[in-house]
């Protein structure tokens, strides 16, 4: 018809048949290693160098301790770097202990009194230094005679709640002075306000406070009251000696009340400190992170401290961790100096990614290469391989139905080669075994006409 134009003939399909024969090629050579590389990619990123958590729990104290106030100052430290802290109340540091010690419990960092492990399997456990002095003080009814724990032997004394830091600590110094439960002495289980009320009210003949209860205020009020005094640890020295995780405080003359000069004279104490215990497991970014917020919490002076003594990296019944030592020795790395902290958590999580990469990807680089040219050759060999076969059997003694059989064999190969798809860079090798076929032909046909002459 008229005003019809033909339709044009199709775009030959040769280059874009070439070109995904090619890319199949490459993609079966290279899946072995990229399979390989994302596995250990995989156990670099998850096993190796993990995510930092976004929420980690930490068991505390009681609710008006001083416990709880150090962690939510920490709560508040690390929620400005998108890191959540749980706080779990609880009866002091013993039971706090039991939590770190207890899987199930999934409590990754607490506050530990020193001096509570005895006994206890604490490998599992790492410390990121001491936080504070959790001094221990006794005051007994009286205006003298007491000059060590032993003179309180058959007396009344208050020394903490059941489960309490306080009381483990008690007892194992009354112990060292030969004073046991169970003894002619009284044990009453009081701490802070409740034993203060009984030393005043007469109730008990000591109390040995710690901790929360050693407060400037409580310890005013009680040496303003006449007949209670303050015991003077003359042997200091000597249970910092006994008892590794003590230390040896000093109240100077005045320090409670300059004015009236309380204390008059220098009171030596004894004090365990505070630490910051956590599982052997902490991820090293948090860890980071909680002694940076424990640098701003305790690194103020005080009554019994100067600035900057806490935290240190002091060891005590709790190796200090290797993440730790590490912060405490050169600070943070330059990554989280000048990165957010969540970005400098995945700038640095690339990093580690460097060596399996460097590792991987250059033999890779060389091998993939080799793969895929062994790949494209060895089709072009296989047919090869039936060529020479046909070849060696045309060379003996055929019948004219043996040659028959041996040009139909190359009937096949040649059908073959028709569908063969390769990369245009190893169209060379495709060709010329195209000419050794028509070789091998020619010599099949030659011989067969050669045979038919001389019949």
């Amino acid at each position: 018809m008229k005003g019809v134009r033909p339709k044009s003939p199709p775009a030959p399909r040769t280059l874009r048949d070439h070109t995904q024969s090619m890319w199949r090629d490459l993609a079966w050579t290279s899946l072995p290693f990229l399979l390989l590389f994302a596995v250990v990619v995989w156990l670099v990123v998850w096993l190796v160098d993990p995510a930092p958590p976004r929420t980690i729990t930490m068991s505390v104290g009681q609710r008006d301790s001083s416990f709880m106030v150090y962690a939510q100052e920490y709560r508040k430290i690390l929620a400005h770097n998108g890191v959540t802290l749980k706080l779990l109340e609880s009866d002091g540091s013993v039971q706090n202990l039991d939590r770190l010690l207890d899987p199930k419990q999934k409590v990754d960092i607490a506050l530990v009194q020193g001096g509570e492990s005895a006994g206890r399997d604490i490998a599992s456990l790492m410390s990121l230094g001491s936080v504070a002095y959790v001094p221990l003080i006794v005051f007994y009814r009286g205006s003298g005679g007491v000059a060590q724990l032993s003179d309180l032997e058959g007396k009344r004394i208050a020394i903490g709640r059941e489960g309490s830091g306080t009381r483990m600590l008690s007892l194992a110094l009354l112990d060292a002075n030969g004073i046991a439960p169970g003894g002619e002495t009284t044990l009453l289980p009081l701490d802070g306000l409740d034993a203060a009320k009984a030393l005043v009210s007469n109730q008990a003949d000591a109390a040995m406070l710690s901790g929360d209860s050693t407060t400037r205020a409580l310890m005013l009020r009680l040496l303003a009251i006449p007949g209670i005094s303050v015991m003077n640890f003359n042997e200091a020295s000597a249970y910092t000696r006994i008892f590794p995780y003590l230390d040896e405080l000093e109240l100077p003359p005045g320090v409670l009340d300059l004015r009236r000069r309380i204390p008059a004279d220098t009171v030596h104490l004894i004090s365990p400190t505070a630490q910051l215990v956590a599982r052997t497991n902490l991820h090293p970014a948090i860890s980071d992170l909680l002694i940076e917020a424990a640098q701003e919490v305790h690194g103020k002076a005080g009554l019994l401290q100067t600035a900057g003594q806490f935290p240190n990296p002091v060891v005590r019944e709790y190796r200090i961790s290797e993440d730790a030592t590490r912060y405490y020795k050169s600070g943070k790395s330059f990554l989280y100096r000048t990165l957010p902290f969540w970005l400098a958590t995945v700038v640095d999580r690339l990093l580690v990614l460097l060596l399996p990469i460097a590792v991987l990807l250059f033999p890779a680089l060389r091998l993939i290469p080799a793969l895929f040219t062994w790949r494209v050759r060895s089709r072009i060999y296989r047919y090869y391989g039936a060529l020479i076969a046909v070849e060696r059997e045309s060379m003996r003694n055929s019948s004219d139905a043996e040659r028959a059989k041996l040009l139909s064999e190359l009937d096949r190969i040649e059908a073959s080669l028709n569908t063969l798809r390769m990369p245009l860079a190893y169209a060379d090798g495709f060709y010329v075994l195209r000419e050794h076929v028509r070789f091998v032909r020619e010599r099949l046909e030659g011989a067969r006409r050669r045979a038919h002459a001389h019949e």
